[in-house]
């Protein structure tokens, strides 16, 4: 895959039930414009996530991924959004490790009701992954 001017990145997000995937719904609904380059798996809780998930997503192709959850403080479960912190860090370690971009990987806090805080943030990810590039580490079963 050539970085050209047709080259849209790939980008997973990871969204809690209870803030995220409801503030991506509340855009949604608002008809808030986003890239439509996001593919959104709901999940528990963004302490849920485990960084083989986002290996997993970096392998089938997918040149970003994003967590997004409850604000800290504000978390359904109490303190799932700081593990999910800790275990981006982690992990974030772990990818440069291996050679991949650490960039390709963020993390950011929605509430249920900040729809135009997710399209800002779809946004912003989409843009930092154009200015990475395509993921090629995983090509051709490397």
């Amino acid at each position: 895959m050539s970085q050209d001017s047709d080259w849209e990145p790939k980008l997973l997000g990871f969204c809690c039930r209870w803030c995220s995937y409801a503030g991506a719904d509340l855009a949604g609904t608002s008809r808030q414009k986003y890239p439509a380059n996001i593919r959104i798996i709901r999940i528990p809780c963004s302490g849920r996530i485990d960084p083989l998930f986002i290996l997993k997503a970096l392998r089938l192709g997918f040149d970003g991924v994003l967590v997004s959850g409850c604000h800290p403080g504000d978390c359904h479960y109490q303190t799932g959004n700081y593990r999910a912190r800790r275990k981006m860090a982690i992990t974030k370690k772990f990818l440069e490790y291996i050679g991949v971009e650490p960039e390709r990987v963020q993390a950011s806090w929605v509430s249920a009701s900040e729809g135009g805080k997710f399209t800002q943030v779809v946004s912003e990810v989409t843009e930092d992954l154009r200015k990475i590039g395509p993921n090629r580490l995983f090509e051709d079963g490397e």
